[in-house]
């Protein structure tokens, strides 16, 4: 069996930072992190990670492309995503739609299910995050006015996600639309992960969805009503219910980095998921032009479509990861365990997102700076710099 050494280096652990250790794979598993620089047994593959810190791979759950793709390209599109994403230290993560057609949605998660079922050098597909067409109008942001469904009209579209319910993993809806309460049941019944986002949602409407099931908030301010001190709204239902899980856009320009700071202090990096929201604009300079559900976006401080309408980032997992380290400056262990671990659990996927005997040896060789070196997915280097 197949030793891999990653020797002499910082190993982020979900609690702690274990300075000058090394980080021991077999297979596909994490089996030991042991203090110093040990040479290895003969036949031993060795990574010298002296200079570098070692992360768990990043598990973004709400992405829509990267480099030039976007996931609701057509066939072929999820998989272009999964291959290109390694190169920002993702090993894992949910391909994330806007509302479309049914027949754009029958492509996507058609394909979703292929990959999931499928192994290959490219990060995992977990599960599609539906970003859905059961949202409030007012609320859409960029979701394109002409999907937009109540569960009345939108018959097609439950169709497609019905029939393809084990490829989905998140669905994002807005609990207050005609008929949004008994979807989120049906939703919860399914086994569904239901996240409450662009949405109007009074307080008592989002303490009553959470009380039905939904357990989480999609890019949590972004697309709801502001948070008051004589309304709290679904921003201070989210904040106030401990076992909530929020997803929080950490490209520094969806939310200052202050406002980052008082949501971790909140909720502890156990309930705040680092995402990207990244569109086809990642990774892009600035000035291109990429698409995001086939719509064109200018790839800027963030995607904007042309009347100016912010329609994601253009941010990748690396940046983010920085970002809440340094920026925010809850150092590297609770920005790992946003970026890896706590999206990894959500999803639950507990094998996932941590550096942990037993675990799956998903890992990323950061340098110094942070900066992508390497990227590991069960015990093999699918990307280096």
């Amino acid at each position: 069996m197949t030793r891999t050494v990653f020797r002499g280096g910082d190993v982020v652990l979900s609690d702690r930072l274990a300075e000058r250790h090394s980080l021991i794979v077999e297979a596909d598993r994490v089996v030991g992190i042991v203090a110093g620089a040990p040479t290895g047994a003969a036949g031993d593959r060795v990574v010298d990670v002296t200079d570098g810190v070692v992360v768990p791979g990043f598990v973004d759950v709400h992405v829509h492309g990267v480099a030039g793709y976007d996931v609701l390209d057509g066939a072929g599109a999820v998989e272009r995503v999964s291959r290109i994403l390694p190169r920002f230290g993702v090993t894992a993560f949910c391909p994330t739609s806007v509302a479309c057609s049914a027949a754009s949605l029958e492509v996507f998660l058609a394909e979703v299910a292929r990959l999931r079922a499928a192994d290959g050098p490219r990060a995992r597909v977990i599960g599609a995050h539906l970003e859905s067409s059961f949202l409030n109008h007012a609320f859409r942001g960029a979701q394109p006015a002409e999907w937009l469904r109540t569960p009345a009209d939108g018959g097609e579209v439950l169709a497609v996600m019905d029939h393809h319910r084990h490829a989905v993993a998140i669905v994002t809806l807005a609990p207050e639309i005609e008929g949004g309460p008994a979807l989120l049941d049906e939703l919860v019944r399914k086994g569904i992960r239901v996240s409450l986002g662009h949405s109007g949602a009074t307080w008592d409407e989002a303490q009553a969805a959470f009380d039905s099931g939904a357990a989480r908030i999609t890019h949590l301010f972004n697309r709801m009503p502001p948070m008051t001190h004589r309304e709290p709204g679904m921003v201070g239902a989210a904040l106030a219910r401990e076992t909530v899980v929020v997803e929080l856009i950490g490209d520094g320009q969806h939310i200052h980095p202050a406002i980052m700071r008082i949501v971790w202090a909140a909720k502890g990096a156990a309930r705040v998921i680092a995402v990207t929201d990244g569109t086809a604009g990642s990774g892009l300079p600035r000035g291109s032009v990429a698409t995001l559900g086939g719509r064109l976006v200018r790839v800027d401080d963030v995607a904007r479509l042309d009347d100016g309408t912010i329609a994601g980032s253009v941010a990748t997992m690396d940046q983010v990861l920085a970002r809440w380290a340094k920026d925010v400056g809850v150092g590297i262990v609770d920005a790992a365990v946003m970026c890896a671990t706590t999206p990894a659990a959500d999803v639950r996927r507990p094998e996932l997102g941590h550096l942990s005997p037993g675990a799956q040896a998903d890992c990323v060789v950061l340098d110094r700076e942070l900066r992508v070196r390497e990227t590991w997915i069960a015990g093999t280097c699918v990307y280096q710099k």
